[in-house]
């Protein structure tokens, strides 16, 4: 590329705010959050699971084929800790069912593309990553749009040369530009297609929900196939920047807006909020969450064991709850509200506090897409 390429590039780069400021859309595309589960592989057991890093959830639309998720050290450079690693557990040799990974971005995080509304001045898009592979082939990577009316999707082909490598892939997409208005926007990585989701046309708007070009791979018909992928960027414009790196702080907090995990920190003391006994049976408890979580909580999640919790009244008696704790639908996306119950002994209306019994309990709380 010439000087005066290499200097028109640049001045694309600045008009379009591609340096400064916050640039990548995606949330803990480095893969450094594992709220779930930061050390074991999980594997998937249906469609829609999140099970280890944050923000990223395994799909099988519905086919039998499993593999596992894993947050790994294994990354192409030192400019990153972590990365996101599925290997296969379970084949599926149909060749016409579909697999993917799956981030979900909100409204609010693609407004800088102008997206939707017949916007003549919406802008092209680039997404970059690292990704390795024991399965050669050609891959796809797709966008689809929630709009509420139907989801447009564009779908785009990359290769894997080598296995086994690390190898960095640049994709621009072209802008939306439909007169529907964009509720939030998927990003897929294509495992194997399925014949339904699957499309010839390339980076091109679709009013059909595709996410798998008609050259994919099946890499979920290989027993032990391994697929990583770290790095991930979406960024507006045509040219792809460094990658956007924030602390681990500022990530976990972008994270905590979906899925808040409050976990004992190992002394077997970890109390989890404060209340009051409704009665000598039951009481209500508030925990307060870290940031404003991305709507009301859909659902709790707990260890499944009554005994891992208790309540500790204000004289100091801990009684063993006999049911795991529940979430009342006076939670908000700021609060939760928890009814903890035992077989008895609470005294009335005194004060009290939620607590863990052994190390390692947990609450979380989800309000992911």
């Amino acid at each position: 590329m010439t000087k005066a390429a290499e200097l028109a590039k640049m001045g694309e780069v600045l008009t379009n705010s591609q340096i400064g400021g916050r640039r990548n859309m995606v949330i803990n595309g480095d893969m450094q959050v594992a709220q779930r589960n930061s050390s074991s592989a999980v594997t998937i057991t249906g469609d829609g699971i999140y099970t280890t890093v944050d923000r990223f959830k395994g799909r099988t639309f519905g086919g039998s084929g499993r593999f596992s998720m894993q947050q790994v050290t294994d990354t192409p450079n030192k400019s990153f800790t972590n990365a996101l690693k599925l290997v296969v557990t379970t084949t599926d040799t149909s060749g016409t069912n579909g697999y993917a990974i799956e981030t979900i971005l909100e409204t609010n995080s693609v407004t800088g593309t102008g997206w939707g509304g017949s916007n003549s001045n919406a802008k092209k898009a680039t997404i970059s990553f690292h990704v390795k592979s024991s399965i050669t082939g050609t891959y796809s990577a797709a966008l689809r749009l929630d709009t509420g009316s139907g989801e447009p999707s564009n779908v785009a082909e990359f290769t894997i040369d080598s296995a086994n490598t690390w190898e960095k892939k640049t994709i621009t997409f072209p802008a939306y530009t439909g007169s529907d208005s964009v509720n939030n926007c998927i990003i897929n990585f294509g495992l194997g297609k399925q014949t339904s989701k699957t499309t010839s046309t390339l980076l091109t708007w679709q009013t059909t929900n595709f996410v798998y070009g008609s050259n994919q791979v099946d890499w979920q018909s290989n027993s032990g196939a391994t697929f990583f992928i770290t790095g991930i960027q979406f960024e507006v414009g045509e040219q792809a920047t460094p990658f956007e790196h924030r602390s681990f702080g500022e990530e976990l907090v972008l994270c905590q807006r979906y899925y808040h995990r409050h976990v004992s920190d190992g002394s077997s003391q970890n109390m989890f909020g404060v209340g009051f006994c409704d009665g000598s049976t039951n009481a209500t408890m508030q925990i307060h969450f870290p940031t404003t979580m991305r709507d009301q909580p859909s659902a709790l999640e707990t260890t499944g064991t009554a005994g891992d919790y208790a309540i500790r009244e204000g004289g100091g008696a801990v009684i063993t709850c006999n049911a795991v704790p529940t979430m009342s639908g006076d939670t908000t996306p700021n609060v939760a509200v928890l009814g903890f119950t035992t077989s008895g002994s609470l005294t009335a209306d005194s004060g009290c506090m939620g607590r863990a019994v052994n190390s390692g309990v947990h609450l979380s709380f989800t309000s992911e897409f």
